[in-house]
C-alpha cells in the first residue's frame, strides 16, 4: 500500500514522466512563498529542510541558508507550525538530522509531522541498522521514511535499504556534501541503475544535480531528481520568484525529455 508521497511520484512515473523534488530550507526568509512557487511550477513533492547547527550532509549554500534561518529564530516547532498553513497540493517531506528526532522522541516527532500535514521524512545521518525504532513510529503515524542509498553501498545492502524505504529511495549522487557542480558525477547514474534493479519503488537521484541538463541526464536512469543547492542558491539570491522560474525550467526540460 503506497502512501501519499509514493503515490504522487508513481502517478507522474506511470504517466511517462520524471519526478522533480526541490529542496527549500525551512525558516529562511521567504521560504513559505518559495515552497508555494515550487508547487506552482511543477514540483511533484517538496523537501523542507529543518536547519541544524551541525549539518553533516549540507554544503556551503545550504549551510548558509540554514544559518540565516537559525539566526532568524527558526526552530523545528516554528517551521512545522508554518508547514500547517501550506496547502500546496503536493506532498511535503521534511529533511532533518537525527538529533532533532531524538530530542523530540520518535513517537512525538512522527505525530508532529503527521499533524502538520507532512507526508515523509529524510534523516540522512540515521543509518539503516539504527533506523528501526524511528521507522516503526513513522510507519504507524503514516509518515513515509525515505532511505538513502550511498555510492559505496555493496550490492547485498541495496535490497535491504529498498525494503525499509517508504515513499522513494534517495540515490545519493556522489560522496561528499550537497552543492552545485559543473557536471553530473558518474556515480549518480551508476548507483541509480543498481538501485533500480532491486526495487519497484521510485528511485530519485539527489546531491550534485545542479541544472536542467543534469536533471535530464540523471533521469535517463532514475525516476527523477532531488535538487537542493541549485534551488536554495536562487532562494538566497532572488527569492521565491527566482525559485519558481528555475523549478519551471527544470520541469519543462524533464517533460521535453520524456516525450
Amino acid at each position: 500500500m503506497s502512501g501519499v508521497l509514493q503515490s504522487a511520484l508513481e502517478s507522474r512515473i506511470d504517466a511517462g514522466g520524471k519526478c522533480l523534488v526541490p529542496y527549500i530550507t525551512g525558516g529562511f526568509p521567504g521560504w513559505v512563498d518559495a515552497v508555494r512557487a515550487c508547487a506552482a511550477h511543477g514540483a511533484d513533492a517538496i523537501e523542507i529542510g529543518i536547519p541544524f547547527s551541525d549539518p553533516v550532509m549540507d554544503g556551503p549554500v545550504i549551510q548558509q541558508a540554514s544559518q540565516a534561518a537559525l539566526d532568524a529564530g527558526a526552530t523545528p516547532v516554528s517551521i512545522l507550525q508554518e508547514v500547517r498553513t501550506l496547502d500546496v497540493g503536493v506532498p511535503l517531506v521534511v529533511m532533518c538530522y537525527y538529533n532533532t528526532v531524538f530530542h523530540a522522541g520518535h513517537e512525538r516527532f512522527a505525530a508532529d509531522l503527521a499533524a502538520a500535514g507532512v507526508s515523509g521524512a529524510i534523516i540522512p545521518d540515521l543509518p539503516l541498522e539504527e533506523a528501526g525504532d524511528w521507522a516503526v513510529a513513522a510507519d504507524s503515524a503514516g509518515v513515509e521514511t525515505v532511505m538513502l542509498a550511498a555510492p559505496t553501498a555493496p550490492d547485498e545492502r541495496l535490497p535491504r535499504v529498498a525494503a525499509r524505504a517508504r515513499g522513494f529511495v534517495y540515490s545519493v549522487g556522489l560522496l561528499g556534501v550537497t552543492g552545485e557542480r559543473d557536471s553530473l558525477a558518474d556515480t549518480a547514474t551508476a548507483l541509480a541503475a543498481r538501485v533500480k534493479r532491486v526495487t519497484e519503488m521510485p528511485v530519485l537521484v539527489g546531491v550534485g544535480v545542479s541544472n536542467a541538463a543534469q536533471a535530464v541526464e540523471a533521469s535517463k536512469v532514475a525516476d527523477g531528481v532531488i535538487m537542493g543547492a541549485a534551488v536554495v542558491r536562487r532562494l538566497i539570491e532572488g527569492g521565491a520568484d527566482a525559485v519558481g522560474s528555475f523549478v519551471g525550467e527544470v520541469r519543462a526540460a524533464l517533460d521535453e525529455s520524456s516525450r
